[in-house]
């Protein structure tokens, strides 16, 4: 093998360009890959705090559903409670309606009573009197009799 000086310029202007790459864009091929390394790296710590954040909040919002359950048991039971009193309270309502109704019913057979008693006195005496006016075969005055028939129907 025969060396020449070609192949000595060449050896010479790869080992120029080399030195050249080396110096001056090697530093800025190195930075643009740690750049990006960085990036990458951020990436992956943002992928992981984002999906911790993602636990973080599937619990909280599992911890709110417990709370959400609770308290919506609390309002059923409350309003069961609610529910039971004002059944029980129109029961109380309905029995003092039905109170009133009878002693109302009793107040009115009760003036009924009274009425068809006086009533009654009041035939009783006429019925006397016209017992007495066919016995005597004379007529009673009714009015001039006033008093008398009153007593009598009293007595009756």
């Amino acid at each position: 093998m025969d060396l020449n000086a070609t192949l000595i310029v060449q050896s010479f202007t790869f080992l120029v360009f080399v030195t050249l790459m080396w110096r001056f864009v090697w530093p800025f091929i190195i930075k643009a890959m740690q750049d990006r390394q960085a990036k990458i790296a951020d990436g992956l710590a943002a992928a992981e705090k984002g999906s911790k954040s993602l636990q973080d909040a599937s619990l909280k919002s599992e911890e709110a559903l417990k709370v959400a359950r609770v308290q919506a048991q609390e309002i059923l039971g409350a309003a069961n409670k609610q529910a039971a009193q004002i059944v029980e309270q129109a029961r109380l309502d309905a029995e003092s309606e039905k109170a009133r109704i009878v002693a109302a019913g009793h107040a009115e057979v009760e003036r009924e009573v009274t009425h068809a008693r006086d009533s009654l006195r009041k035939q009783v005496g006429e019925l006397a009197v016209a017992g007495a006016s066919r016995i005597l075969k004379r007529e009673i005055d009714i009015k001039a009799h006033a008093d008398v028939l009153t007593e009598l129907a009293a007595q009756v």
